[in-house]
């Protein structure tokens, strides 16, 4: 096995390559920036040695093209491959870099060909990034490829530091082969952590003292919270950016959670002096050359800017300028980036500095706190191998988060994975195609979520306990006399009727009295049984024991508590079996809509389950409701755009008028939409549908010949939400020339919509 690694491996790495070398499984769990890519590398070397294939699977199609641009720079383009959705490049290559979700459709086989034929000669699967398994909307991907990953084949899980990394193995050990947990906190260049704000004087400062503790010179704003506290000065990215600068901590990845900020932070810092001469020189020339290459960009506003030795990297960039922002960066010549979130995930973009803006971000659910996860995962950017001896962490306080927090966060440990897996209608209509209802379930028990169910039945759980041990607690209640509940249920049973046979007597005696007749028979028979039940009441110890309020009060509770555990231990059932329960109702749903029939799919089920998009029902019944005939191609891309492109944003009415084909069509879009709606909502079932169409005006001009500039008169989208929305369509209309069954009109107007969207911009490279 040829390994020309530059320097020795880790204690890490080397165990690691004992496991691949035996072929077996094997889980990496390391802090970002330990080096885990090494791993994947003697995966490759061991496969190439024994003449067969490996997988590599990142979650992002830009990793996945930067892999394969470093692949094909290391083993020559001959052997690697890349398979994203929109690109296909030698899939029979000895290497193939692929997304996640492109690797878990071809172990569905469906319209990707048959699972031997896309699996043959595979040895490794590696799955980088594996911890995106706690992404809430792609998470269930990760789940599903481990689970339907045939056991010859072997997978090298890379993951970021998670609190739960065994669980994960044990769990991959249970559903797929033999694995082996290599876990390790060690980083080849360690983290020094600072804080900035406008109280640290325009400099940084240790956040830890040497023992570990919060330096004490930084001081808690909790005091001065609210209306009364002192006002804070805003802190300005610039000066921190010259303190780092000064203090020779550049590159930095600047972390913020707002695109604007982004671009407004690289606009303020593009007016200071980071570059030296021969560094302008080589950057306007590398840049120069790129621009040659992709003669859009020539005159684009943040060219300006990256000569400046700046740039700005979030979703609302044209794709070809992040790529130029991330060469420009690893050669040293970008000197700070502000970057969203998303950089933190694989680019390889390593920095000197590491700065986060703040440890809260705003969510369509309102602000909330960083975890640490995602903390340790910025952060962890931040020291370049080989080049840095630390790597430096700046954290920018402000009046809103108290440094204790901000000390509290950089001291947590990596919190566990945590399932996402959620069944879908194409997962239903896949695993019935080639199982039986039983193997299906049997299928989705698999599930991680199913295995650490303990975990998350946790607050279910721990209620039931303390049910349980209450009631223990009644039951054995520490009675003087030893009595049990059926004595003191005696008791009751004879107090009562004492107090009743009483008032009866009380009232006959009145009445006896009245009338002069007081020793009647029936006034004699009720002293009597009165005085019975006295003597009866009186000889159990309840009627002279002082606990006996506090006995009978706990006895009153044990019925509720019985009832309550009983709704407990109901719920925690339904919640073991609660991704079965989600699978039938989808299953009934698709029933209802003829795309099963007993328990098979149909040809209409077929179809759909060879769909990938957000609701594959949807957009099957779009299809068989003639929603898309008789449109033509920049019409029928204007409906799938209109029901692709993702309602995170609110829009103002667009500039650009819709064709009044494609408006009517997808009005009537709308109203199928309602109609699944109200089905999933019959059942208890929320999948999200998209229905935006935004963008819908815009895909017709842009394929009709329209200029990209003369898009963006108006200024609330960004070139990367445009971007994203005509590849989303492109995606789908893809779909539409290749799956079997899907009327020869709309492939035909799909395979031209798409030579016409596809063109700079939106070209890939």
């Amino acid at each position: 096995m040829e390994l020309d690694f530059k320097f020795e491996l880790d204690g890490f790495q080397k165990e690691a390559m004992e496991h691949i070398c035996n072929q077996k499984s094997v889980v990496v769990c390391a802090p970002t920036g330990a080096g885990k890519t090494v791993i994947a590398q003697i995966a490759i070397a061991k496969a190439l040695e024994l003449n067969k294939r490996v997988f590599y699977t990142t979650p992002l199609k830009a990793l996945s093209n930067q892999k394969y641009r470093d692949f094909c720079e290391k083993y020559g383009e001959d052997k690697v491959g890349l398979l994203t959705g929109d690109i296909s490049i030698n899939r029979s290559g000895q290497i193939v870099v692929m997304t996640t979700e492109v690797f878990r459709n071809m172990l569905y086989g469906t319209n990707l060909g048959k699972i031997e034929e896309n699996l043959q000669d595979v040895e490794f699967v590696v799955l980088d990034e594996v911890h995106y398994m706690n992404d809430e909307q792609r998470g269930t991907v990760w789940e599903e490829s481990i689970i339907y990953c045939p056991s010859n084949i072997k997978l090298i899980a890379l993951s970021a530091t998670v609190a739960n990394a065994k669980d994960l193995t044990d769990w991959i050990n249970t559903v797929h082969s033999d694995t082996y947990l290599v876990n390790t906190d060690f980083r080849p260049v360690p983290l020094r952590h600072y804080y900035f704000s406008d109280e640290t004087q325009n400099d940084i400062v240790p956040l830890f003292e040497p023992g570990g503790g919060m330096n004490r010179k930084i001081k808690s704003n909790r005091q001065n919270r609210g209306f009364q506290g002192k006002k804070k000065n805003k802190i300005s990215p610039m000066q921190l950016v010259e303190v780092l600068h000064r203090r020779d901590m550049l590159p930095a990845i600047y972390f913020t959670f707002s695109r604007k900020k982004c671009d407004l932070y690289m606009e303020n810092c593009s007016i200071l002096n980071l570059l030296s001469k021969e560094e302008e020189k080589e950057i306007r020339k590398t840049i120069d050359e790129y621009v040659q290459d992709n003669p859009y960009l020539a005159n684009h506003k943040n060219l300006s800017n990256l000569y400046q030795g700046v740039a700005s990297h979030h979703a609302g960039l044209l794709p070809a300028l992040k790529v130029l922002t991330e060469k420009l960066f690893q050669k040293g010549l970008i000197k700070v980036v502000f970057a969203t979130e998303t950089l933190a995930a694989g680019i390889n973009m390593p920095a000197r500095t590491t700065v986060i803006s703040s440890i809260s971000k705003r969510t369509d659910n309102g602000h909330r706190k960083l975890t640490s996860s995602e903390f340790l995962q910025m952060s962890g950017r931040a020291g370049r191998r080989g080049m840095d001896k630390v790597g430096h962490v700046v954290i920018v306080g402000n009046q809103f988060d108290d440094p204790t927090e901000v000390y509290d966060l950089a001291s947590s440990d990596a919190e566990p994975l945590e399932s996402r897996f959620t069944p879908s209608y194409s997962m239903v209509l896949n695993l019935l195609q080639r199982f039986n209802l039983e193997e299906s379930r049997e299928l989705i028990l698999k599930s991680f979520g199913y295995f650490s169910s303990n975990t998350r039945l946790k607050p279910y759980l721990d209620e039931q306990d303390e049910i349980k041990r209450r009631l223990d607690d009644i039951k054995n209640f520490n009675c003087p006399y030893k009595l049990n509940s059926k004595n003191i249920e005696a008791f009751i049973k004879y107090k009562n009727m004492f107090v009743e046979h009483r008032k009866i007597t009380n009232m006959l005696l009145k009445q006896a009295k009245h009338r002069g007749g007081k020793n009647a028979p029936e006034v004699i028979e009720y002293s009597n049984k009165t005085k019975e039940l006295y003597h009866k009441m009186e000889s159990i110890k309840c009627n002279y024991c002082k606990l006996y309020k506090k006995h009978i009060k706990e006895l009153d509770l044990l019925a509720r508590f019985e009832k309550k555990l009983n709704k407990i231990s109901k719920t925690i059932e339904f919640e073991k079996d609660t991704y079965w329960n989600r699978f039938i109702k989808l299953k009934e749903i698709l029933t209802q809509y003829g795309y099963l029939e007993n328990d098979y799919p149909t040809d209409k089920g077929v179809l759909t389950g060879a769909l990938r998009s957000e609701n594959e029902l949807y957009l099957a019944e779009l299809i068989f409701n003639g929603i898309f005939n008789n449109l033509d191609f920049s019409e029928l891309a204007a409906v799938v755009c209109a029901v692709t492109t993702e309602e995170d944003r609110i829009f103002s009415r667009p500039t650009l008028k819709i064709s009044k084909n494609a408006k009517n069509a997808i009005f009537k879009a709308r109203d199928i939409l309602k109609k699944i709606h109200q089905s999933q909502k019959e059942k208890g079932i929320d999948i999200f549908m998209n229905w935006n169409p935004k963008f819908s005006a815009y895909i017709e001009f842009w394929i009709n010949g329209g200029e990209w500039q003369d898009m963006f008169v108006e200024d609330d989208f960004s070139e990367g939400d445009l971007v994203r929305a005509f590849k989303r369509t492109i995606d789908v209309l893809r779909q539409f020339c290749t799956i079997k069954g899907i009327p020869d009109e709309i492939a035909k107007n799909a395979s031209l919509a798409i030579d016409c969207i596809n063109r700079d911009p939106i070209k890939e490279d």
